[in-house]
């Protein structure tokens, strides 16, 4: 088999760039090792950045998000007993978020492959990139007893933190930043209606905790809890009672339980792999960088990715071009750092940490309220949730 961008991973990104590059006559083949079914059962990140919703609609892709999806102006920081709104729209010259869950993203874009005919090719099995410092990069991927043989002219990764696409660059090659935060987030999802019509970021004491919705009949909740913690340690009674101490009372009286739908606790990370290239192999989304989700930046930062590499290519297919392929490594770092900043900051200012001594707590009450005394700090707040510009 013979393409021009084979790429590897099946997720939103990849097949986002596919879709794009398809649209403008460049071909690609999309290697996925799950099934469909299981890529669409992930349950992921619902805030989409206003850049990452423009791109859906260039990839012909947000009719249905368009339509279905919320768009919010603004939301809510609860800390000591009250709540503070931050107004995106205001302190962003006029930009929003839209909530519109990664789901019914990624089944959106599977559709518009389906309708295109693109080639999407799942559970494929032991997938390997070779020759990747050559002009003549190529894919194997296993499919029962056969390997089959991909030829490109580039290969891109976007496989996710755990996928084969790093792990092809040389390890004297790759330098790896990371840092583990010492919580994670019990997360669930039910058929209710969501506590507020905007988001509620609630620092307390007793730890953070994160009031989301994918729809008006759908909400996603979260508390923070210790990496020691299991899913099965929670039963739904006590998750609905620990979220209803970490919100305040007018809050807590309005907030509507029912049955999980699906529970599970993330653990917070962050990390960066530099160079996002080598050779003829481009690194996007999860494969390069991971951010805790506290700033929603995740499958945003991918976006920025998908963004600079879907130039490049047309750069380089259209125009004979390739200033943008070399310059994608810094460019989407330089980015992709900017969001581990904001996420950080996101993350310190809100969590409450088991190792913090009275300084450092004195130190997050007074970000706080330097945060809703100054209209500057909320600009900057702001700018960086909607989205920097690619």
């Amino acid at each position: 088999m013979k393409t021009q961008v084979c790429i590897i991973g099946g997720g939103p990104s990849g097949l986002m760039l596919s879709q794009l590059l398809h649209l403008k006559g460049i071909e690609t083949v999309v290697l996925e090792r799950q099934s469909r079914e299981y890529v669409l059962s992930r349950i992921r990140a619902g805030v989409l950045e206003h850049g990452f919703a423009a791109l859906m609609r260039e990839a012909q892709c947000g009719e249905r998000m368009d339509k279905e999806g919320e768009i919010h102006d603004g939301f809510f920081i609860a800390h000591g007993g009250k709540m503070d709104r931050v107004d995106l729209h205001k302190h962003s010259g006029g930009n929003s978020v839209m909530v519109y869950g990664q789901t019914e993203l990624t089944r959106d874009l599977y559709e518009a492959r389906d309708r295109m005919k693109g080639i999407v090719i799942h559970n494929a099995e032991d997938v390997k990139p070779h020759d990747l410092k050559s002009d003549k990069p190529y894919v194997t991927y296993r499919n029962g007893d056969d390997v089959v043989r991909i030829d490109c002219d580039f290969v891109i990764g976007a496989d996710g933190f755990h996928g084969v696409s790093r792990k092809s660059i040389p390890a004297d090659v790759l330098k790896e930043y990371e840092k583990v935060y010492p919580f994670g987030w019990l997360g669930v999802l039910s058929r209710t209606k969501p506590v507020s019509p905007e988001l509620i970021y609630a620092k307390h004491e007793r730890g953070f905790a994160l009031c989301s919705l994918r729809s008006q009949v759908l909400s996603r909740y979260y508390i923070q809890v210790p990496l020691t913690d299991k899913v099965e340690d929670w039963s739904d009674e006590a998750f609905w009672a620990e979220l209803k101490r970490r919100l305040p009372k007018e809050v807590a009286d309005k907030l509507i339980t029912g049955d999980s739908i699906e529970k599970s606790i993330a653990p917070l990370r962050s990390f960066v792999a530099e160079p996002m290239r080598y050779g003829n192999l481009f690194l996007a989304g999860d494969a390069a960088h991971i951010v805790p989700p506290t700033g929603a930046r995740g499958l945003n930062s991918a976006a920025s990715d998908i963004y600079y590499l879907y130039h490049a290519l047309l750069g380089h297919y259209k125009d004979g071009d390739s200033t943008g392929l070399d310059t994608y490594s810094e460019k989407a770092l330089a980015r992709v750092w900017k969001a581990q900043r904001f996420s950080w900051w996101m993350t310190s200012m809100l969590h409450t940490f088991p190792d913090s001594i009275e300084y450092d707590k004195k130190l997050q009450e007074i970000e706080m309220a330097y945060l809703f005394s100054s209209e500057a700090a909320q600009r900057s707040l702001a700018e960086n949730y909607v989205g920097l510009p690619f």
